[in-house]
């Protein structure tokens, strides 16, 4: 790794915060450029210039300049312009075409999408060209960016950018952009040739964008080493199992980190008491009673306060707390949740509140500053995921010294150790299999440590906020990824 900090590499994928961010790509699209830049990488970022963008970024960013480019199979070309801003020492690109960006949201619909993210990969690697600026790695985020490896070994192969590696890192294989091959073949303008099993072809009429980005990226990372196991099996690798299998070699995890700087429980003004380790016990006690006021909770430093940070969806085990919800709320324990999604979790935790006035908050929205407070204020966290890539609220919670119970998948199992009585070690609560009675008897086990053994517990919370969940050793992983990649002929 002797010339590390030499490296040039690109980022392209769909969203990054604080431009764009529906979900935690756009937390790693921020975050891993900036802990590279720091270790003396060159990185850029290449986005779509989104109509969504906040103006008092938009202000900010210079026009660098435009050209047309040909895309579809019938040679139509469309504009291609380039806005550049710089924030802690990454360079952001952006992509602007109004025909593709100017509806609103990132994501409307696959059938729109498909045509918006063809164009996108593509004018990634020829806005590098026309920059000048030809980086050693290409690091591309999930379905979208997943072309990207394609056109760089097919229409750009003999270019500047065609001496570029890829990688492709997989966030969550759920989506993947799968749509008719003529619709693929059409937007893409890629070769025939592609279009055969080995690369974007799933049945007689369906071609899928990330299998053919992982058929053709040098490497492919996930989230965490756990996921990048379990998505070669057939529960977990929904349909591209044995596509992944056969890719084995190039395919490892790397655990997400967060950002330290933002989730920082000493300095984040969005509490009403920040705390380090030196005095959370104390301190947790006053964001504690600080929450439930705020929740119209009962308010008793003495409960027990169960938090859940969450999408309201399958994947995130609801319905393994649907069916042992009331078991779960007593007179000595409480539940905050902040989350919006499916209508019928939604109506469940609205009637759980209605039913367990002074116990239960169901806070159907999203509120930047609530999560901050219940990551504060919460005793626990609850992750019961039927699958989870990596998850970043279960690092959060630890970082803030809220103890995490979780079942033991992805990043999940990768990321918190079960509680060791005996060795009065771990920094967490687990469970296997994806059973309503086993999240039940971890919760207990929980309850039960925070009740009977104060002291106990107590060093497990300051254990969780001594754990390091920044991304500076995932960084060196990645910068070893890169290095590895650089030196290949």
């Amino acid at each position: 790794m002797s010339d590390s900090k030499q490296r040039k590499i690109a980022f392209i994928g769909s969203e990054s915060y604080p431009f764009v961010k529906t979900g935690g790509l756009g937390d790693v699209m921020y975050a891993l450029p900036r802990a590279l830049t720091r270790k003396g990488a060159s990185v850029r970022v290449i986005l779509p210039y989104y109509n969504c963008i906040p103006e008092k970024y938009k202000r900010h960013m210079r026009f660098l300049g435009s050209f047309m480019m040909d895309l579809c199979q019938d040679g139509h070309t469309y504009f291609v312009g380039i806005m550049e801003t710089e924030l802690d020492g990454v360079t952001y690109n952006f992509v602007e075409n109004r025909e593709f960006f100017d509806w609103g949201n990132p994501y409307t619909g696959l059938w729109e999408d498909i045509p918006k993210y063809c164009y996108f990969s593509k004018a990634a690697l020829a806005v590098l060209n026309y920059l000048e600026w030809i980086p050693d790695v290409i690091h591309c985020h999930d379905w979208q960016a997943a072309l990207v490896p394609v056109y760089l070994r097919t229409r750009f192969e003999p270019t500047p950018v065609g001496q570029a590696k890829s990688v492709l890192t997989i966030h969550n294989l759920r989506f993947q952009g799968v749509c008719s091959i003529d619709h693929l073949k059409y937007w893409s303008g890629l070769p025939d040739y592609l279009f055969d099993y080995p690369v974007f072809k799933v049945n007689d009429n369906e071609a899928n964008m990330f299998k053919g980005g992982l058929a053709y990226a040098d490497r492919i990372t996930t989230v965490s080493a756990t996921y990048a196991e379990e998505i070669q099996t057939g529960f977990y690798g929904e349909g591209l199992d044995s596509h992944l299998r056969y890719h084995s070699p190039k395919l490892r995890g790397i655990v997400n980190g967060i950002d330290v700087d933002i989730w920082n429980s000493a300095t984040d003004a969005l509490l009403p008491s920040p705390y380090d380790i030196g005095s959370v016990i104390e301190r947790k006690k006053e964001n504690k009673l600080a929450l439930q006021a705020s929740l119209g909770l009962d308010e008793d430093e003495n409960r027990f306060v169960i938090g859940l940070v969450s999408r309201l969806t399958d994947q995130k085990g609801l319905d393994l707390v649907n069916a042992i919800f009331q078991r779960i709320i007593d007179e000595k324990t409480q539940f905050a949740l902040l989350g919006t999604g499916d209508p019928r979790y939604e109506g469940a935790f609205r009637y759980y509140e209605s039913v367990n006035k002074g116990r239960v908050c169901s806070y159907i929205q999203y509120n930047e500053g609530l999560a901050h407070q219940i990551y504060a204020g919460c005793d626990a966290l609850l992750v019961p995921s039927l699958f989870e890539p990596c998850g970043l609220t279960q690092l959060i919670a630890m970082r803030y010294g809220t103890v995490p119970i979780v079942r033991e998948t992805g990043g999940l199992k990768d990321t918190v150790k079960p509680y060791d009585a005996e060795a009065n070690d771990g920094n967490g609560f687990t469970f296997d299999n994806y059973e309503a009675s086993l999240l039940l008897n971890a919760i207990n086990s929980a309850k039960a440590l925070y009740f009977d053994n104060r002291g106990r517990w107590d060093e497990m919370v300051r254990r969780d906020m001594e754990k390091d969940v920044s991304w500076e050793k995932s960084a060196e992983e990645y910068q070893a990824l890169y290095d590895d990649l650089a030196e290949q002929e």
